[in-house]
């Protein structure tokens, strides 16, 4: 089970958003931030990688056996602890636990003799970019394309028109998409 920060994009995606529909008054703002958010969470979904670093924390089983953690790019991993039966953590040893981050970003972790250890708690910091700016143009404008759409039709009757996202968005986002075999 992976828990993290939600995916806060900044102001200036908004505001790159409200140019890129050519809006000027600012009594949508709310609205056009949440549809840029509810686009960047997509494109996390779509490309199955976290968009702007923050914080994790997943529960795995204690093994002796290298797991992937869930979220990428992984930047760091921060943290092991033992997870006792309410749920708390407590660090495990540096020498208790092995960690590795591979070229493709994939955080692994091992537990060196797990014994009565049945679960842990992994902290790690994931993401492609620090911030919305150093995100790849790519991902920037298919987010903007993408919230571009859902303000278009945010009033549309279901069943009426083009709901269909723009095919140039999974075309833009696509050289970004992890597949992952399990």
């Amino acid at each position: 089970m992976t828990e993290g920060d939600p995916l806060l994009l900044p102001a200036a995606a908004a505001e790159a958003a409200k140019s890129y529909l050519r809006v000027e008054r600012s009594d949508e703002d709310g609205l056009i931030a949440r549809l840029v958010a509810a686009a960047g969470e997509l494109c996390e979904g779509f490309t199955r990688q976290a968009l702007i670093v923050r914080a994790f924390e997943e529960t795995m089983p204690a093994s002796r056996a290298w797991q992937r953690l869930e979220r990428t790019p992984v930047r760091a991993i921060t943290s092991v602890g033992a997870l006792d039966a309410a749920g708390a953590a407590t660090p495990l040893a540096v020498g208790a636990y092995a960690i590795d981050i591979d070229a493709n970003g994939d955080g692994w972790v091992r537990i060196e003799a797990p014994g009565r250890l049945r679960r842990v708690r992994v902290a790690y910091s994931a993401g492609l970019a620090a911030d919305w700016d150093a995100l790849p143009a790519a991902l920037r404008q298919g987010i903007l394309r993408l919230a571009a759409h859902f303000y278009a039709h945010r009033t549309a009757e279901p069943g009426r028109g083009s709901e269909d996202p723009p095919a140039a968005v999974s075309a833009l986002w696509s050289p970004y998409r992890r597949l992952r075999l399990r």
